[in-house]
């Protein structure tokens, strides 16, 4: 019988990672099984791709949804896929503003218990059921980030990227943090809190910048992107 969660039929338990009947072994399988697929599947885009993260619970026609809707319509007519997690709220907007411009939309969607049912707008969809695959997946095939509003998931997003960075695992690339009343309490604690204790480096601060025009946003990534598939690896 079908698994319900929260009205959803075929969802992902809540901790399946620690309450599985698939021995580690077995399980192993399935982690290479599902790197292979998106491997296999994410090297068919020849086009640059940018990667849109944000809140699942970002209700439509609420600015920030609008917001990623226009960006992702100018990073599409600007030759570049747009890459989500897959899911409802900026990363449906995200997706829709690239399928509605002609561009490659792409959904990463993760099975979970709640909150993430697949948005309709993805004209490239990949499943995931392991987080680090997917992340995977948007560091590898990203030129570039923007993050919008979100929760622990966007966050965990963006801090993982400036990590990768700063300790030179991958060459760098854009990130923009979109919003800057949103922003700037975060942005002010790393000055007054990392950089000024000495846990990051002043220069570290320089690995992201802010904006609110979406316009902005298309300008800097164009500009920084050198439009190659380059391997960060």
């Amino acid at each position: 019988m079908d698994k319900k969660t929260n009205g959803r039929i075929g969802s992902e338990p809540k901790y399946c990672l620690d309450n599985s009947v698939v021995g580690d072994s077995w399980r192993m399988f399935r982690i290479l099984a599902e790197f292979v697929e998106g491997f296999d599947a994410m090297s068919a885009i020849k086009v640059p791709a940018v990667t849109i993260y944000g809140s699942a619970r970002t209700p439509v026609g609420h600015p920030d949804y609008l917001l990623a809707e226009a960006i992702s319509t100018g990073l599409a007519k600007a030759g570049y896929a747009v890459i989500t997690g897959g899911g409802p709220g900026i990363m449906e907007a995200a997706n829709k503003g690239a399928a509605e411009a002609g561009g490659i939309s792409v959904g990463l969607n993760i099975n979970l218990p709640h909150e993430q049912a697949p948005n309709p707008y993805a004209n490239f969809p990949l499943d995931f059921k392991y987080f680090f695959v997917r992340k995977v997946m948007f560091m590898k095939y990203s030129m570039g980030f923007v993050c919008m509003p979100g929760g622990f998931g966007s966050m965990d997003e963006l801090f993982e990227a400036l990590t990768l960075i700063q300790t030179e695992r991958i060459k760098p690339f854009p990130i923009v943090l979109v919003g800057s009343r949103f922003w700037a309490g975060l942005v002010g604690w790393l000055e007054e809190q990392l950089v000024a204790n000495g846990n990051i480096a002043a220069s570290d601060m320089q690995l992201f910048r802010v904006e609110d025009d979406p316009e902005a946003v298309v300008s800097y990534l164009q500009q920084s992107i050198d439009g190659t598939a380059a391997d960060r690896r």
